[in-house]
């Protein structure tokens, strides 16, 4: 029996020409599975990062070429935000799971194995179909197309798919699609995946921009990255995801709630789930008063959602100035230290005591810190975002400054 075939010991080889697709690959996890036939991109809603599942058996197959199209058709569904904010309103499909692998392999004839939808293929059901649409476009195509209509004699088997859109007879998709509806737009969990894919596709623009090397990505491509990347995300609901999902369960008993198990004879218990969370403060000489002024004022926004610790900071954390900020205070900034900067100070602060989260609001001007044994975040501003002195696939939020 031959070894498995592991994935991750062949990326580096197979991605060396193209820069932009090697630092997607860098920060999606792979993860082999017999549990589909191919291959899939999701968002791992119990670590909060993209992850690709591989079927070991299916890439073992495939010749070097055909490898490289199918880990680039998996990261163009995150470039095409397919896995994120553009799903379907009435839910998925298969007439939608169609679409959006017709305008992905659009960019990709020739490169992968067969059974893909490919446009403009001949002697397939999409021979006419034309090269470099949109997904929303190729949608509208097959819903028109009379030869995926459910006709009577279809019945309600599989081929009809029965989704109300069109759908009868279209073949299969390559990858799997199953679990894109779990990151959807506009709850939580959607907004925390928009911003990780944000922080994603930033850092390797940086290293194709930097290589001088985009790969096969296309200049058409290029603008829609640059279009997603423009807007500014919603710090706020990020803040609060990032709170929620740092809470631990505390667990009391009391007489006033039921056993359910033995009732009247044990007490039950009353369940608070509270978010122990510390915001270490930059202070050091290259935060200028203007940015940590913005950086109190965010803090009083933050504590209408929260009570936290705020931990000073510059090379040093300063002990005897680290205080409980309460829900619903107010504070005015001010500035205790003003000296370097090491991310290794506050980190350590917060690792050798019991948080659950940790934000660090800074210019990010110093070297990668140790990992954090909690959650943990950065809130800078756009120059510091855009000039950070490392890369991390942690979240980071840009802010405006004020005035």
């Amino acid at each position: 029996m031959s070894k498995k075939f592991d994935l991750n010991k062949h990326t580096a080889r197979l991605l060396m020409r193209e820069p932009f697709f090697a630092g997607i690959s860098r920060r999606v996890d792979k993860t082999a599975t017999s549990a589909i036939p191919t291959a899939g991109v999701r968002l791992n809603t119990a670590t909060g990062y993209f992850e690709m599942l591989y079927n070991p058996e299916f890439f073992e197959k495939l010749t070097d070429v055909q490898k490289l199209g199918v880990l680039k058709h998996e990261f163009y569904h995150l470039i095409f935000q397919h896995v994120t904010d553009r799903l379907p309103v009435d839910g998925m499909s298969k007439i939608w799971n169609v679409a959006t692998d017709l305008a992905i392999n659009s960019h990709l004839i020739g490169e992968l194995p067969d059974g893909g939808c490919i446009p403009s293929l001949k002697d397939t059901p999409f021979e006419h179909y034309p090269v470099g649409l949109s997904a929303e476009a190729y949608l509208k195509m097959l819903q028109e197309d009379e030869q995926f209509k459910k006709k009577p004699e279809d019945g309600d088997g599989e081929q009809g798919e029965g989704d109300g859109q069109g759908g009868g007879g279209l073949p299969d998709t390559m990858d799997d699609h199953s679990e894109w509806g779990d990151s959807a737009e506009g709850t939580d969990t959607g907004n925390i995946a928009k911003q990780r894919l944000k922080e994603i596709l930033e850092q390797a623009s940086k290293e194709a921009n930097r290589s001088n090397n985009w790969g096969t990505v296309s200049s058409e491509v290029r603008k829609q990255i640059q279009k997603f990347l423009n807007p500014t995300i919603d710090w706020k609901k990020m803040l609060r995801y990032f709170i929620k999902t740092s809470r631990k369960a505390n667990k009391r008993s009391t007489i006033r709630r039921l056993n359910k198990r033995y009732p009247r004879i044990h007490s039950g218990t009353k369940v608070t789930r509270v978010a122990n969370i510390a915001i270490s403060i930059d202070q050091s000489g290259s935060v200028s008063d203007v940015m940590l002024a913005s950086f109190f004022n965010e803090l009083n926004n933050l504590s209408k959602l929260a009570t936290f610790t705020v931990v000073p900071f510059d090379t040093e954390v300063d002990e005897s100035k680290v205080f409980v900020w309460k829900k619903g205070e107010n504070r005015d900034w001010e500035r205790v230290l003003c000296g370097g900067t090491c991310f290794n100070a506050p980190t350590k602060f917060v690792n050798e005591r019991d948080f659950d989260g940790h934000i660090v609001l800074t210019d990010m001007y110093a070297p990668k810190p140790v990992p954090s044994k909690c959650q943990r975040m950065w809130i800078t501003d756009e120059n510091g975002k855009a000039h950070s002195y490392f890369d991390t696939k942690e979240i980071v939020v840009a802010i405006k400054t004020l005035e």
